[in-house]
């Protein structure tokens, strides 16, 4: 009797496991899908950007198109970019937007959707940089250079007026006169002195007063250098556009760039100094003020803050360093990768992709 109950028996339980089984996988795909997405965000105009109320930019709009597709609800979740990229690995958030470039390293951690855009490293210089002649006239004309400008005089008076003080009463037939002429004297005496013209029509004759000469004529020698290097590295600088058609024509240059960016990490690999900016537009202010010669950094990124905050003083020159494709990232094995992916696709391979994603970067959104 047990034989004929045990084939009854093994049916029950294989009935029992097969109606189980889909309902298991459907509670799982169900939670999946109705809870709220972490999404973390770093800012990076134009693919993030915040307004202190709502965020938007490229990256923003197309998840929230993706997402309204889906009936995904989220909650976006502010982050540096090192720390969204530990929160796609620890997945401790479900999606990671800004413009985060696939690398090879990132990958070993964690996974990245379709290729978003694909662009590169670029530079930024100044505009006038298309002449040098034209980069020295700026230069002439530079807030800066008219401080140096009223500082080197403010010096020469100083200096013109300790040697009046020095000769004016032993040798008054070169600094005597009225205070005003002696002044004056010490002053073209100072200036004759550091330009090394040397007409020798004014010159000390007490102790005190040759060898108050004997520093000026040191202490000149330095400010003449300066200046002659800052015309020097002007007019070299003013061709820019010409000589760098490719990243060797960075040697020997002043550049800026981010800390921690992957242009950071380029510019390493080259083995080519740098001065490391907390952010774009203090890496683009000390281009604008002449403090370096080029920012080195993402092509969409440049050109969207230039637009913005730069338009007629910097431009981005028509040079790619290397080669970026910008993705979101996700945490290994995500169960959203496979639909975020086919959302994508139906975008990016739009008619009107390029001109949308242009529109973006020309800052016209």
């Amino acid at each position: 009797m047990s034989s004929k109950l045990f084939p009854l028996f093994f049916f029950f339980i294989l009935i029992l496991f097969t109606t189980s089984a889909p309902s298991y996988s459907q509670d799982k795909t169900s939670a999946t899908e109705n809870k709220v997405l972490r999404i973390g965000v770093k800012e990076a105009p134009p693919f993030v950007m915040y307004d202190g109320e709502t965020y938007s930019g490229l990256s923003i709009d197309l998840w929230q198109e993706i997402a309204d597709e889906h009936g995904w609800q989220f909650k976006y979740q502010p982050h540096g970019l090192t720390d969204l990229l530990n929160a796609a690995t620890n997945g401790t958030i479900d999606v990671g937007l800004g413009a985060i470039t696939a690398t090879a390293e990132r990958a070993a951690k964690m996974d990245f959707t379709h290729t978003v855009s694909s662009s590169g490293l670029s530079v930024a210089v100044r505009s006038e940089w298309s002449s040098g002649w034209m980069a020295v006239l700026s230069a002439l004309a530079s807030e800066a250079f008219l401080k140096i400008i009223t500082l080197l005089i403010i010096v020469l008076l100083i200096v013109g007026f300790i040697v009046w003080l020095l000769e004016h009463k032993r040798n008054q037939e070169q600094f005597g006169g009225s205070t005003a002429q002696g002044l004056f004297s010490g002053f073209w005496w100072a200036m004759v002195t550091m330009t090394t013209v040397g007409y020798g029509d004014i010159a000390p004759k007490t102790v005190g007063g040759r060898l108050l000469g004997l520093v000026w004529m040191l202490t000149a020698l330095i400010i003449v250098s300066f200046f002659t290097a800052s015309i020097t590295s002007a007019l070299t600088v003013g061709q820019l556009s010409n000589r760098l058609s490719h990243a060797d024509g960075l040697k020997g240059m002043h550049i800026a760039s981010l800390s921690g960016s992957t242009s950071s990490l380029w510019l390493d690999s080259r083995k080519l100094s740098y001065n490391k900016a907390t952010d774009l537009t203090q890496a683009l202010e000390q281009l604008k003020d002449g403090k370096v010669d080029a920012v080195i950094y993402d092509e969409p990124l440049l050109r969207w803050t230039i637009n913005q905050q730069f338009s007629g003083k910097l431009q981005v020159l028509p040079l790619t360093l290397a080669r970026q494709d910008y993705v979101f990232v996700l945490p290994n094995n995500s169960p959203l990768r496979e639909k975020i992916n086919a959302s994508l696709l139906n975008r990016i391979n739009a008619p009107n992709w390029p001109q949308r994603v242009a529109s973006y970067f020309d800052g016209e959104q």
